[in-house]
């Protein structure tokens, strides 16, 4: 019980950090993806709420998870069109996605080498670099 009073503190803290006022709903998903680092969907979100028994709309959960990657809590990882995931650990790094499980696992940054980038247009620069290894099951 004190682990769960304690992760609750931390992530109203990081909530206040980083600007967003600690509300019920921010709480319990800030909760569920910083107690260590981990890649869920929204809809993944929504389903854990409802197993532990909170009642909570797939539009409050969408809405509070782009307020966390707008504000760098969390960053997104948008697999396709229809797939995006919202990863805890925000320092740079690249992935592993199985299509067959749907599972998102890290893969550090020295573990890539990027070698002749085309040129870029006028007047741009680059941002940011995120590779995802799209893989299957044998």
């Amino acid at each position: 019980m004190e682990d769960v009073i304690e992760l609750k503190t931390k992530v109203q803290e990081k909530l206040k950090l980083y600007g967003l006022r600690p509300t019920r709903a921010r709480t319990r998903i800030g909760m569920m993806l910083l107690d260590k680092p981990k890649h869920l969907s929204a809809d993944q979100v929504h389903e854990k709420l409802k197993q532990k028994g909170y009642t909570i709309s797939k539009a409050t959960v969408y809405n509070t998870l782009n307020a966390f990657s707008e504000c760098g809590i969390v960053s997104e990882v948008t697999i396709d069109p229809s797939r995006t995931y919202y990863d805890s650990r925000t320092i740079p790094h690249h992935h592993f996605f199985n299509i067959d499980t749907g599972q998102l696992v890290d893969i550090a940054s020295d573990d890539i080498s990027v070698e002749n980038i085309p040129r870029l247009p006028d007047n741009t620069q680059i941002q940011d670099l995120e590779i995802v290894v799209k893989i299957s099951n044998k």
